[in-house]
């Protein structure tokens, strides 16, 4: 019993220490340190964001499945990739800040294409109006990726093509998740896209913070390009 937690204490040392970082490189130098135990210390966390985006996803999408094209945005090594794979999708380009995680993404198997590129600080190396599907998990958080970004998420996803967003709902992250909010409806009125569906989910991973024990919440947002 001893040793689990042990591992969990530790994963939650390397976690917090990410929150020292500041700069863009900082946080790309800690990611690419991270990105040889990045899966195996997720999993002590009982990291669900990629099977629930996934599940989301394959709920609502009732196109060809093998044709679709999805943009994986802030792919990691590939978590998100592998379980919509699991539904049936073939088509992956990923697309990462860290060189680190995108080389373990390129040994996945699983992409047809691989970008770095730091996400809210540059376009997205994409074609506007391409993919069918577009997914970002885990990203979308304080100190990550500005709320902005999602407005590029939308410009990527073909007429009538879903985007799936996940955010954490942990005390840290509360205001971030409010603009958010706010930002995904201010683009529907805009007349860009509908909201399909959104999921809050009272087990979302193990916390970390000191504030906080058991397990975290988070969500997780579908929604669907309008043709404008």
């Amino acid at each position: 019993m001893s040793a689990v937690t042990n591992t969990f204490e530790n994963v939650k040392a390397v976690i917090l220490s990410a929150h020292k970082s500041s700069t863009s490189r900082e946080k790309v130098n800690f990611y690419n340190s991270w990105a040889e135990n990045y899966d195996q210390d997720v999993a002590v966390l009982d990291y669900r964001a990629p099977s629930l985006a996934a599940n989301s996803i394959s709920s609502h999408f009732n196109g060809d499945r093998e044709a679709a094209v999805v943009l994986d945005v802030a792919c990691g090594t590939g978590l998100v990739a592998k379980q919509l794979r699991k539904h049936g999708f073939k088509h992956f380009m990923g697309i990462d800040g860290s060189e680190a995680m995108l080389d373990l993404a390129r040994e996945s198997g699983l992409y047809q294409d691989l970008k770095q590129s730091l996400l809210g600080e540059e376009p997205l190396p994409v074609q506007w109006g391409f993919f069918d599907v577009v997914v970002i998990v885990g990203a979308l958080s304080v100190g990550q990726v500005p709320v902005d970004a999602v407005r590029n998420l939308c410009k990527s996803t073909k007429p009538g093509g879903y985007v799936c967003m996940t955010t954490r709902s942990n005390c840290d992250n509360v205001d971030y998740k409010v603009s958010l909010e706010r930002e995904l409806k201010q683009m529907e009125e805009e007349g860009l896209w509908t909201c399909v569906d959104v999921t809050e989910v009272e087990d979302w991973e193990r916390a970390v913070s000191e504030q906080e024990d058991g397990y975290i919440s988070g969500a997780v947002y579908l929604y669907k390009k309008l043709y404008v």
